[in-house]
């Protein structure tokens, strides 16, 4: 099943898309990836979805990547005695540790960190930043704030910190259980939440063990800052523009993406932009003229990957959305000013020999009739670098390891096939040739380009590259030597 764009769609399950016939409807309608939010379901049902869509993945015969997305630590207030307050603009609150309920003067906050990190002058944000409290004084057990813009405080509501750095680890007690039980489960990219700095990757990274690639969530302004130190670290990124929306300025949301994607593709690693892409289809059918805009804009940004949050998870329409979402894609990249955009951004720099091959199959597939580059990649790093030259041409990774063909799911022109183990290069070219004229990429008159490394099955080794015809005897040879 032929994907007739390049960016790839992430579609987060839920309860509104919890069986196998809507799971495989929603595969069919464009989903590539399938994010299992951590933040809602037990364990017994994410591990039903997990089976779901590893039995879609038979009964397809196409690689499926799982994205889990851990929770992180939620902050928030306790319980009100009314079980709500109104905050009058002006008014003094307190924030405290005092377990007892709270009061239109007070609530606690239990969160022993946060008071160790405030200064006066910082902003808490409540509510979704529907409440602004400025610290006036503050000690460790206590914040007392004025409030800046007013309104209505319940019971549990969250609370941001976009001022300071919080000494919060960005694994709770809750995530370290999750990470170990979908990582024993088979889940190809975990997202972590909260991070703040590299030292939280790393922490993950070490959890992980290897067992899945790992994915930072940019929802911060403290990760904003300490970017490149955490795309280094990471295997991929996540522009999480809910919290980052509530914690900056709206207006500071827009070029901090387009930075962020762009760091990304310099770096080939994958990226996803999240977060109400298609809010409205929660309850409509069709999406505003504005999210179909803001969808393409990520997509002209030259992103990997968009993502679907409730819209596919507990909406009314979850088939829609994806196929909004698929065909906002097509008809984007079908687009003469985006290969204008992706020629224009594309990063120069060829520091590597395996850099120098792939671009020289990009090259070469624009200047001649090339129908597809296929690339043999033993940890998939070959066919990120071939994604990240954004080429006029579909993309086919080769790889006879399953975790790697389900990973590269999320790259952005990755047609991804599992192979047998290739001993020569000659074998290399016949299951290459074999792969484009099963997957409907090319015919026997056309030609592909083959890249791989000698000696085969190392990573890292990327070094020699052929165009080789599409014929029909190399289709059927039984013996490529």
């Amino acid at each position: 099943m032929r994907r007739m764009r390049n960016v790839k769609i992430v579609a987060t399950l839920g309860p509104a898309s919890d069986s196998y016939e809507m799971i495989r409807a929603l595969f069919e309608a464009g989903a590539d990836v399938f994010r299992l939010n951590m933040s809602h379901g037990s364990h017994e049902e994410i591990a039903v979805r997990h089976r779901i869509i590893r039995k879609i993945e038979a009964d397809v015969g196409r690689p499926i990547a799982i994205l889990a997305d851990l929770q992180g630590p939620k902050l928030r207030v306790g319980k009100f005695a009314n079980g709500s307050e109104e905050l009058k603009l002006g008014a003094r609150f307190r924030l405290d540790l005092d377990k007892t309920p709270g009061d239109a003067t007070r609530v606690c906050l239990p969160h022993k960190e946060i008071f160790d990190a405030l200064r006066p002058g910082a902003s808490l944000l409540v509510n979704d930043g529907k409440i602004r409290l400025k610290v006036e004084d503050c000690g460790r057990d206590f914040a007392d704030c004025s409030v800046v813009v007013p309104g209505t405080i319940s019971n549990n509501k969250g609370v941001n910190v976009p001022d300071v750095v919080l000494p919060l680890a960005a694994l709770s007690e809750k995530d370290r259980k999750d990470l170990d039980f979908v990582c024993e489960l088979g889940v190809d990219w975990l997202a972590l939440s909260f991070v703040q700095r590299p030292e939280d990757m790393r922490e993950a990274r070490a959890l992980v063990k290897g067992r899945a690639a790992v994915l930072a969530k940019i929802e911060k302004p403290a990760a904003v800052d300490a970017f490149a130190e955490i795309l280094k670290v990471s295997d991929g990124i996540m522009v999480a523009r809910g919290d980052l929306g509530v914690e900056l300025p709206v207006q500071n949301v827009p070029p901090i993406q387009k930075r962020l994607i762009r760091a990304c593709r310099a770096a080939a690693k994958p990226v996803i932009v999240a977060t109400q892409m298609l809010e409205s289809m929660i309850e409509s059918p069709v999406p505003t003229r504005a999210e179909v805009s803001d969808v393409a804009a990520a997509i002209y940004e030259g992103s990997d990957a968009v993502m679907l949050s409730a819209e596919s998870a507990a909406g009314a329409y979850p088939i829609e959305a994806v196929t909004t979402m698929n065909n906002v894609a097509i008809e984007v990249e079908s687009d003469p000013t985006y290969r204008e955009i992706m020629d224009a951004t594309r990063a120069g720099s060829k520091k590597t020999v395996a850099d120098a091959i792939v671009s020289a199959a990009r090259e070469i597939a624009e200047t001649t009739e090339i129908k597809a580059i296929c690339c043999f990649s033993e940890s998939g790093t070959t066919a990120l670098l071939t994604s990240r030259e954004r080429p006029y041409v579909p993309i086919i990774a080769l790889t006879p390891h399953p975790a790697t063909a389900r990973r590269l799911c999320l790259t952005w022109g990755m047609y991804c096939v599992e192979t047998p183990e290739i001993e020569r290069f000659k074998s290399a070219v016949v299951s290459a040739v074999r792969a484009a004229r099963d997957g409907g990429f090319a015919t026997a008159e056309d030609q592909i380009v083959v890249t791989a490394g000698i000696p085969f099955n190392r990573p890292g080794t990327t070094n020699i590259l052929r165009v080789a015809p599409c014929e029909e005897r190399l289709i059927f040879a039984s013996d490529p030597e």
